[in-house]
């Protein structure tokens, strides 16, 4: 036991119980999250959803008020998804499943694509092509 009687002299260390609400991403803000805000870097778009099954890295999650007041840089687009309340509980786990691929694929960088070579007999150059002159 330790000496100096401090809080956790009296036995094992006792911790506080998780919250199972997620809470807003905010700084300084509790309130409970009911959206996911996602960025598309490649899209250069801000989406705004329903709250997501899990939270996962590179996702926000955020309160009514953050979520209905969120910006976005100039050149930037925000795309709000919201979805009809009475529709979300009937939702089947493929429509989730289906959701949630479509958004893996379109965060996937572009494959890049084999280029044709210079045919010159042809006339062809990449993507130009040289026309014959007419007679």
């Amino acid at each position: 036991m330790p000496a100096h009687g401090g809080p956790h002299a009296a036995g094992p260390l006792a911790s506080q119980p998780v919250s199972p609400v997620r809470r807003c991403s905010r700084t300084a803000c509790a309130l409970p999250a009911v959206a996911t805000l996602t960025y598309v870097y490649a899209d250069s778009t801000a989406v705004v959803g329903p709250l997501a099954t899990y939270a996962e890295p590179h996702t926000y999650d955020l309160c009514e008020e953050h979520a209905g007041r969120l910006t976005a840089p100039r050149g930037w687009e925000v795309v709000r998804h919201d979805p009809d309340p009475a529709g979300t509980r009937l939702r089947s786990t493929d429509d989730l499943e289906a959701l949630a691929d479509a958004v893996r694929e379109a965060g996937r960088p572009e494959r890049a694509r084999p280029t044709a070579p210079a045919v010159e007999a042809s006339g062809r150059r990449g993507h130009l092509r040289a026309l014959p002159t007419p007679l």
